[in-house]
């Protein structure tokens, strides 16, 4: 069974990430104007289609978003015990606080999620992208701006918190939804959205694939093997009891678990160096944990099946 679902679920993602890194080895592609399709186009289009197509429940959706967002809180606490027994500095602490926080829901989670439990699982992993998302261009901006060396102000993360299309994607998807708007029927218009929300998983494990390739990962060390150990084994741990806490089903449950055992996100790593973090640190721990989550995630996943 653990061989089966690594072939069937695991292996399918990675396959497609090796791609990338391939492509990238041959024709060494751009990094940034891929991460700005997938942030500016796919993920917005894939966000608010999805949310009008959901059947899930108004108080349902918002137990997602909570139980999405007290997991960001445990993992923020994490990561400062962590940061206080290696003793790291200011840098660092940063950087470990976001790597942990904020994972790989949308290239990664969401197509592992979907292979283990089907479409139904899906449409609660939206919830958790979107809450994610503007999670990491709100906390994860303010705070790598208050512990980075830039001078930046607030007002300057302010402006770049409202320029993410992934808030006015969730905001327009349910306006559209509590005012019964048919966009659907708009066919000129829902027509395009369709297509980029289609095209978001390949494209994106793509794009991880390249960044896996331009990653130079730093020495494995302490610092390094708490941010893994936070991010793989913790986080699904912590996840567990909050989501039978907070009264998920036995699926729901296994879905949110498997979500949050995701690598640590690839944004991270852009806020750390936008924001004077510790930036070879933040590389590395997305291609650390993205490396070693072939092996949890389907440790995890055989684990779940069984519950299930």
């Amino acid at each position: 069974m653990f061989f089966h679902l690594f072939l069937n679920v695991c292996a399918p993602i990675f396959l497609i990430v090796a791609m990338g890194w391939l492509l990238d080895r041959k024709f060494h592609l751009h990094l940034e104007s891929l991460v700005k399709l997938n942030i500016y186009l796919m993920v917005p289009a894939f966000i608010f289609t999805h949310v009008l197509d959901t059947e899930l429940a108004g108080s349902e959706a918002m137990k997602i978003i909570g139980f999405t967002l007290g997991m960001i809180g445990l993992m923020w606490a994490g990561s400062a015990v962590a940061a206080r027994i290696f003793k790291m500095p200011g840098r660092q602490r940063q950087s470990l606080s976001l790597a942990t926080m904020f994972y790989n829901c949308g290239n990664y989670g969401l197509p592992l999620v979907t292979l283990a439990f089907g479409h139904k699982a899906a449409a609660v992993q939206i919830y958790v992208l979107a809450t994610v998302n503007i999670a990491t261009y709100t906390v994860g901006l303010f705070l790598a701006q208050a512990h980075g060396d830039s001078p930046g102000s607030h007002r300057v993360a302010l402006a770049k918190v409202l320029r993410q299309p992934t808030i006015y994607a969730m905001l327009a998807a349910v306006v559209c939804n509590l005012f019964h708007y048919q966009v659907k029927e708009i066919i000129w218009l829902w027509q395009p959205l369709d297509l980029l929300q289609s095209s978001l998983i390949g494209f994106a494990l793509v794009t991880l694939g390249v960044q896996m390739s331009q990653t130079k990962p730093a020495p494995f060390r302490a610092a390094m093997w708490s941010a893994v150990a936070l991010r793989l084994v913790l986080s699904p741990l912590l996840a567990l009891p909050l989501a039978i806490l907070m009264g998920f089903s036995k699926d729901t449950s296994a879905s949110l678990i498997l979500a949050a055992a995701a690598p640590t996100a690839v944004n991270t790593a852009m806020l750390a160096h936008e924001f004077g973090g510790d930036v070879s640190f933040s590389t590395s721990a997305v291609y650390y944990t993205t490396l070693f989550s072939m092996f949890t995630t389907t440790g995890l996943l055989y684990i779940l099946k069984l519950w299930l």
